[in-house]
C-alpha cells in the first residue's frame, strides 16, 4: 500500500554492532539499552495526527530492530522502504551520530525522497543539521504536528513551504530559509488523541510488530508511559526539558497541560492492549488548582487494573500519597533528590530538605505504596567523590531508617554521556561550575564513537575531572550494590551478577586508556571487541530491580485485534 510517511527511529551509534564501545552505565536506569532504542512518544503522536489528517505514516525501530536481530540490516530495510518523506527524530543528543547516518542511507537509495528531522536536539541544533546536505527540513519546538501537517500538504501539492511555521528549510537553490517560530500550542486537545489505538492498528495494518515495538524487552515487560504535558514547570541545572530550556530554546513560556480526561483516556487505551505497569510521566502537581484531583477521581472511576507509576518532584503531603493510594492501590512512586547533601541538591535546581523528603517516605509506605524507588545523580555541581560517597552512606541510613523496607529501591547513576544542550549548566558553565568539553553537534557526533563512556562526557565540573566521576561512579554503584545485598534487597545471585558487571566495566576502562595512551591503538582496540561486547551484555541488575510484575499475561492482543475490527465498522 502507498504510504506518505515513514519515521524512522535510528539507534544512537548507527553501526554499534561493528564498533568497540565500552557503553558503562549510561543507560542502567531507563528501559533502552545504550543503543537508546526507545522511540519518542512524539512519533506516535505526529502519526495519529497525519492519519486523521488523510495520511498514511509508518514507524519504523531501526534501532530495536538491530538489537532484536543481529542479521537485520538496517542499510537494506531502509533501501526496501517507499515514501516521498521519511521523518527521523533527533531529540536527545545520544542519537547525533545515528540520525545523521541514517538520513546519508535515505538519500542513498531514495534520492528524491524528502528528510525531515525534528526533537529537542534537532530544534537546539537546527542550522547546524544543515551543514548535512541530506537534511531538507528541521521542524523546531514541541509540538510539530501541526506544523508536520502543513509542510506534508505543501510536499504532496509540490509548493514550497513558506508559510509552515517553525520550519528551517532548504529551498529548490539550494538557500536555507528559516520560517517564524510561531506555533506553541497551549491547548493539547487536538494531539495524542487516540495514538496509543493509532499503532495498534498500524501494527495490523503493515504486519510489523517488529518495527513498533519500543524497546528491546518490551513484549517481557510492557511498561507504556503516558504524558502528562509539554514544557515544565521546574528548572533542573542539568536538564534539557527544563523550564528555561523550553523558553529560550523552544519558545515555551510556560508548560500546556493535557486535560485529565486526556491522561485518563490514555490510561484506559493502554489497558485495552497490556496488563503492564502505566508510567504517567511529570509530578500531577504541576498544574495546581483541582488538576491532580481530578485526574485520580477519573482513574478511580475508570477502575484501573495496571499498576500505576507517578513521579514526584518534591516531597508531597500524606492526604495526596492517601489518594493515590486509593485510587491506584499498589501505586509506585518516583523521586530523583539527586543527592543526599541539600546544597548540591540547591545546585542542581532542587529545594527541599532531606526532613520533608524522609516524612514522605515514611507516608507513601505507611499509606500502601507497592514501591518506592529514589534516583541521585553523578556529575552535579557542588558534589565532589566524597559527597557522593556520603549519598551512599546515607542509603544505609535511609534503609535502617525503614527497618530495610523492601518496597525501598535506591539507584544511582552517572550523569551521561552528555550534559544536556539547552540546560542551564551547558548553557552557563561558568556560574554553575562547568566545564564544556564539546559545543558543537559535530563534536558530539564524533564523542559517540570513543572506545570508553570516558571520553563520550562532554563535561567536566569544578569539583570532578571526568576520570573521576567515572571512577566515582563505578565505586558508588559497587557500594549501593552490597548495601543493597547486606539490606537483602536484592538476592545474593543478583548481587554476584551485579559486582562482575562493575568490576569487568572498571577494568577494561583502564585496559583502553592504557590502549589509548599508545601509537596505532585502532587494532590493539579491535581484538578487545569480543570482551567489550561481553561486558556490555552482562545483566543489568538495576533494571531487574526497575520491573514490576506485570502478570503472567502481559499482552491483550486478540484484545486490540477486537477493537480494531470494531472500529473499522
Amino acid at each position: 500500500m502507498s504510504i506518505d510517511l515513514i519515521l524512522l527511529h535510528p539507534s544512537s551509534v548507527y553501526d554499534f554492532r561493528q564498533k568497540t564501545i565500552l557503553y558503562g552505565p549510561v543507560s542502567d536506569l531507563i528501559p533502552s539499552s545504550p543503543a537508546f532504542e526507545m522511540y519518542p512518544i512524539g512519533f506516535a503522536s505526529i502519526a495519529e495526527y497525519l492519519e486523521r489528517a488523510g495520511y498514511r505514516v509508518r514507524i519504523v525501530n531501526l534501532a530495536v530492530r538491530m538489537l532484536n536481530d543481529e542479521n537485520f540490516s538496517a542499510e537494506a530495510m531502509i533501501k526496501r522502504l517507499k515514501s516521498p518523506v521519511f521523518g527521523i527524530d533527533l531529540h536527545w543528543m545520544v542519537h547525533a551520530h545515528g540520525a545523521i547516518e541514517i538520513a546519508k542511507l535515505v538519500k542513498r537509495y531514495h534520492p528524491e525522497a524528502k528528510v525531515v528531522v525534528g526533537g529537542f536536539s534537532a530544534s537546539y541544533y537546527y542550522q547546524e543539521l544543515f551543514q548535512y546536505p541530506e537534511i531538507d527540513y528541521v521542524i523546531r519546538g514541541d509540538s510539530t504536528e501541526e506544523p508536520f501537517r502543513q509542510l506534508m500538504d505543501c510536499i504532496t501539492n509540490d509548493k514550497e513551504p513558506e508559510t509552515v511555521p517553525n520550519l528551517a528549510w532548504r529551498d529548490n537553490q539550494g538557500k536555507i530559509r528559516e520560517n517564524p517560530f510561531s506555533h506553541i500550542p497551549t491547548d493539547l486537545s487536538n494531539v495524542m488523541v487516540n495514538h496509543y489505538d493509532s499503532i495498534i492498528r498500524s501494527v495490523i495494518r503493515y504486519r510489523d510488530l517488529a518495527s513498533y515495538i519500543p524497546f528491546k524487552g518490551w513484549l517481557h515487560y510492557p511498561i507504556t508511559a503516558v504524558l502528562t504535558c509539554r514544557g515544565c514547570t521546574e528548572n533542573c541545572t542539568v536538564c534539557g526539558g527544563s523550564s528555561a530550556a523550553f523558553r529560550h530554546f523552544y519558545n515555551r513560556e510556560r508548560a500546556a497541560f493535557r486535560s485529565p480526561e486526556s491522561v485518563a483516556r490514555d490510561v484506559r487505551q493502554i489497558g485495552h492492549f497490556s496488563n503492564g505497569p502505566i508510567f504517567i510521566l511529570g509530578d500531577l502537581r504541576q498544574p495546581g488548582g483541582s488538576y491532580p484531583g481530578e485526574v485520580l477521581r477519573l482513574l478511580q472511576k475508570d477502575g484501573v487494573k495496571n499498576q500505576v507509576i507517578f513521579e514526584l518532584f518534591s516531597p508531597a503531603s500524606r492526604d495526596f500519597l492517601q489518594r493515590m493510594s486509593f485510587t491506584c492501590p499498589n501505586f509506585c512512586l518516583e523521586i530523583s533528590p539527586e543527592s543526599h547533601d541539600p546544597e548540591v541538591r540547591r545546585a542542581a535546581g532542587k529545594h527541599y530538605s532531606n526532613e520533608a523528603m524522609e516524612q514522605t517516605i515514611s507516608d507513601a509506605l505507611d499509606v500502601g505504596c507497592g514501591r518506592l524507588d529514589i534516583f541521585f545523580m553523578i556529575g552535579l555541581p557542588k558534589q565532589t567523590p566524597q559527597s557522593v560517597m556520603d549519598t551512599i552512606d546515607y542509603g544505609d541510613f535511609l534503609l535502617e531508617k525503614f527497618n530495610g523496607d523492601k518496597r525501598l529501591s535506591l539507584f544511582i547513576a552517572p550523569l551521561s554521556p552528555f550534559l544536556d544542550p539547552g540546560s542551564l549548566g551547558f548553557e552557563q558553565p561558568e556560574r554553575y561550575g562547568y566545564h564544556i568539553l564539546f559545543r558543537s553537534l559535530e563534536e558530539h557526533r564524533q564523542a559517540l564513537l570513543a572506545p570508553s563512556w570516558k571520553y563520550s562526557l562532554n563535561y567536566e565540573t569544578k569539583w570532578m575531572t571526568r576520570q573521576q566521576i567515572v571512577e566515582t561512579a563505578y565505586e558508588a554503584i559497587l557500594r549501593l550494590n552490597r548495601l543493597k545485598a547486606k539490606y537483602r534487597l536484592i538476592s545474593p545471585k543478583m548481587a554476584e551478577v551485579g559486582e562482575q558487571r562493575i568490576k569487568a566495566a572498571s577494568e577494561m576502562m583502564h585496559r583502553i586508556d592504557d590502549i589509548l595512551s599508545r601509537d596505532n591503538h585502532q587494532e590493539e582496540l579491535s581484538r578487545l571487541k569480543a570482551e567489550v561486547d561481553r561486558i556490555n551484555i552482562l545483566p543489568v541488575s538495576e533494571k531487574a530491580e526497575l520491573e514490576l510484575p506485570p502478570g503472567l499475561i502481559k499482552l491483550k492482543p486478540w484484545r486490540s485485534l477486537w477493537s480494531w475490527m470494531t472500529r473499522r465498522q
